[in-house]
């Protein structure tokens, strides 16, 4: 039997716990704990007092050659050419007997009045710095001293970190050590940047105020150069005179109440009218040299100022030959159209490499100046009809559904509301070959449109184009878009087509090494494909015929170019001038993008030429740059496209015969007449060709007659036309029927004629009233409209051909040249349906530029 187990009884046994008592902190613990904080934080300081110490004689040791500007970083183009220093001005140092005590005080009165007391730190201006900072809860003034602030300048690094500072504290301490204030002040002016690229007292003065002896400075131009360091091109006397005055105040009323002038010598400088201009200096590369800083203050991270004393060595992609070769044609007033008054026509090009997308000449406007307004990046244009290539028929080709020999609509029609317009009349069809020589704006749009807005939006920006979503509208096959592009985006664009469809960021600089000869950057970026090798051909082969006889022939150079015109038309209702004109194009070896306009574009600062001006200056330039490198051919596929199959016709027996036809100048219209055939639900194609046009083009597409007229016609264009049957039932068409030539010579009225007169080289001729288009407009005192168009009594609108009775038809047909040979015209018309101008979507009371060649209603009207 088990035996029980005893039960505990369910007490709690255990004692309760006693609560412990606070000590209190006695006087000694209190004593000692002080003690020990104070002793660790004295051996803090004095161990960092000794490191910054210890380590700024170590740096000052090490860099002491570097306290004024000793070398400038220099440049060199593709060839590894010096093209020049990075053209800092500077003076040889100035020894401190050569420097006025009162230019001297000067800086100190305004830089750091306790210059003379503190050594190289002044904790009181620190802390008089921070509490004010604390109040205004943000950076109001800086602390630094005269030592600091060329402690600061040894150095190429600009982060702003602790370690920085301490630095900065430890090389103004070793110079506090090391030197006499007279030395240290002296080495502080010798060193400072006067704004741009002007570094050193002596080089400022001279600059300035022509003076190279200091000891000639007067009062006024002292306390002007005192008040630069704090901002040098906001107290900049050339560049801002009147912050400079205000600024130089200061510095006066700061010496007078230090003690350094009396109150009527302040009042007296404080007057004085700044009125120097230092003598020019022509400088090459300017421009090239500009676009090469900005590039290497981005790719670096350092400053302007790091760059232009750090000794660097600056490798880049200019072809000396190229810069120089624009250089010259920009400063040629003859190659641009004169003004009104005395505002310039500006420009922009930018000439890259195919291959590499390597900078090799720019240029950024006319009458350049070292950082000045460059329109290569800073000005933003609309492309017009140079847009086409990109955003509408290089995609619908790399779509696949579309080959260069597709036929694309070419009928007067709208698109929801978008109404553009041909030049040349219209048509059925019209091949994309055609389209893009004539720059036809309704194949552009229906092209898009068929291919989907998105789809060419999307190509344009791999292509390096800057879009915006409110451009996702149909008028942007014509070149509208809300903020324009500009030189460098199109010529970066358009080298893919030469590249075989590869894409390449352009950029200026190959490699960076710094002064110890290291590598500093390094440019390795690849191209990105944006196109198949196809796709850049079939585009190529119909850019070349734009050159050689379309819109572009002006740019026909010793080697083949292929490339796109571009016109912007005024935006102002009834004025039919242009506000940008483009060309772009591409030999093998080179891409180049050109604009011409004004900056601010009104009534009286407008374009009236085309973009054949923009054209010829684009020959002009690449035909002397493409000397410097080897010809090459373009880019072939190795397997192409075949052609769309067009089905064989069949021997038809019935041919159209017995086609004649005439013109009745008094209602300007051109009869056909000829032998109708045999067969069942017969019907007639007639095709013409005008003067200008390379090829016949399909006009009537369903006659049932045997005749018929055509009304489209210009006076004194020679039309040819041939007819075909087409058998409905059969879907055949027959061989084409005679040829025959109809000249449209207009009716001459019985009056006597007035002397030849050579006539200025405009788009656009005034008569006095009335208006008349082409060839002896109608209208007594008419205007003339177009190339040798006038009104009886009224201004010829352009040069005639000697000898040949073939003129250029309506508004903004392109200048005919003296040798007698037919340009097509540039594409800018009279607005059908609406006026010229894009509707901006943002602010639909504003109106964007016109932005097609020739197209009327020459944008998006977006609700």
């Amino acid at each position: 039997m088990a035996s029980k187990r005893p039960t505990r009884a369910n007490t709690n046994t255990e004692p309760p716990k006693k609560k412990k008592k606070k000590r209190k902190l006695s006087k000694k613990r209190l004593f000692w704990t002080l003690f020990f904080t104070a002793a660790f934080a004295i051996f803090c300081a004095l161990a960092g007092y000794l490191f910054i110490t210890v380590n700024g004689e170590r740096l000052y040791n090490e860099n002491k050659d570097k306290m004024i500007v000793a070398e400038n970083s220099k440049v060199y183009d593709r060839n590894g050419k010096l093209m020049g220093q990075l053209s800092i001005q500077k003076s040889e140092p100035v020894d401190d007997d050569q420097i006025p005590k009162l230019l001297k005080e000067a800086f100190i009165a305004t830089e750091d009045k306790r210059f003379m007391e503190h050594g190289g730190v002044d904790i009181w201006s620190i802390g008089r710095a921070a509490v004010k900072d604390i109040i205004a809860r943000a950076k109001v003034e800086g602390g630094s001293t005269i030592t600091q602030q060329l402690a600061k300048n040894i150095f190429l690094s600009r982060e702003k970190t602790f370690f920085r500072k301490a630095t900065e504290v430890s090389i103004a301490m070793a110079l506090e050590n090391n030197n006499t204030k007279d030395q240290i002040i002296s080495m502080y002016l010798n060193r400072i940047n006067f704004g741009g690229q002007i570094y050193g007292i002596k080089a400022a003065s001279q600059y300035y105020f022509g003076q190279s002896d200091l000891s000639q400075l007067e009062v006024w131009q002292m306390a002007t150069l005192a008040a630069m360091p704090k901002g040098p091109t906001k107290y900049n006397p050339l560049r801002n005179p009147e912050n400079s005055k205000e600024r130089r105040a200061i510095v006066l009323q700061l010496m007078q109440e230090q003690g350094y002038i009396t109150a009527e010598e302040r009042e007296t400088a404080k007057n004085v009218v700044y009125d120097y201009t230092p003598p020019a200096k022509k400088q090459q590369y300017l421009a090239f040299m500009d676009y090469v800083m900005s590039e290497a203050e981005e790719v670096t991270g350092l400053s302007q100022d790091d760059l232009n004393v750090g000794g660097y060595k600056i490798y880049t992609t200019m072809d000396a030959n190229a810069q120089q070769v624009i250089e010259k044609e920009f400063a040629d007033d003859s190659n641009f159209e004169k003004s009104a008054d005395d505002v310039q026509v500006q420009a922009s090009m930018v000439i890259m490499n195919n291959d590499t997308g390597a900078i090799v000449a720019l240029m950024g406007g006319r009458d350049y100046e070292r950082k000045g307004y460059s329109r290569v990046t800073s000005s933003r244009r609309q492309p017009g009809s140079a847009l086409k290539p990109i955003v509408s028929y290089a995609p619908a080709l790399e779509s696949g559904q579309y080959t260069k020999d597709s036929p694309l609509s070419n009928k007067k029609q709208c698109f929801s509301n978008y109404c553009p317009g041909n030049l040349h009349g219209y048509s059925d069809t019209i091949s994309m070959p055609d389209a893009i020589q004539k720059s036809e704006n309704i194949p552009a749009v229906w092209l898009l449109n068929e291919i989907g807005v998105n789809t060419g939006f999307k190509f344009a920006q791999k292509l390096g184009i800057t879009l915006d979503k409110e451009d996702k509208n149909l008028s942007l096959a014509l070149g509208g878009t809300s903020k324009g592009t500009n030189t460098l985006e199109m010529s970066q664009a358009f080298s893919a087509f030469a590249n075989g469809g590869t894409f390449n960021e352009a950029y200026s600089i190959k490699q960076i090494k710094d002064s110890d000869d290291k590598v500093k950057y390094e440019r390795k970026k690849d191209g990105v494909e944006v196109m198949s090798k196809d796709t850049s051909y079939q585009m190529t082969e119909m850019m070349k015929n734009v050159v050689e006889s379309g819109t572009g022939k002006k740019a026909a150079i010793s080697r083949p170019v292929a490339g796109k015109t571009g016109t912007t038309q005024s935006g102002i209702k009834g004025n039919k001038s242009n506000r940008d004109v483009w060309f772009v194009g591409y030999t093998p070896e080179l891409t180049a993008a050109v604009w011409m306009g004004y900056d601010n574009p009104d009534k009286t600062h407008l374009l009236h030429k085309s973009s054949s001006l923009a054209a010829t200056f684009w020959g002009k330039v690449m035909e002397q740059a493409v000397q410097g490198f080897e010809a090459k051919s373009f880019p072939k596929p190795e397997t192409v496209k075949p052609p769309v199959e067009v089905p064989v016709v069949p021997d038809i027996v019935s041919v159209v015969t017995g086609l004649s036809g005439s013109y009745d100048p008094s209602t300007q219209i051109v009869s056909l007449n000829w032998n109708g055939v045999e067969g069942n639900n017969v019907q007639y194609h007639v095709y013409r060709k005008e003067s200008s046009e390379s090829d016949f083009r399909l006009i009537k597409d369903a006659a049932i007659a045997s005749n018929i007229e055509d009304f489209d016609i210009v006076e004194g264009y020679t039309y040819e036309y041939y007819v075909t049957a087409f058998f409905a039932d059969t879907n055949t068409e027959s061989e084409k029927s005679n040829i025959v030539q109809v000249f449209t010579e207009p009716l001459v009225p019985d009056i006597e004629p007035e002397p030849d007169t050579e006539q200025p080289d405009i788009n656009n001729g005034n008569g006095n009233n009335g208006s008349g288009n082409g060839n002896n407009g109608s209208g007594n005192n008419g205007t003339g409209n177009g190339n040798t168009g006038n009104g009886n009594n009224g201004n010829t609108g352009g040069g005639t051909i000697p000898g040949v009775p073939e003129t250029n038809p309506g508004t903004g047909g392109e200048t005919i040249p003296p040798d007698g040979t037919t340009v097509p015209p540039e594409q800018t018309v009279p607005p059908v349906g609406g006026d010229s101008g894009v509707t901006n979507p943002v602010d639909p009371g504003s109106v964007n530029t016109g932005t097609t060649e020739n197209g009327a209603s020459q944008g998006t009207t977006t609700p």
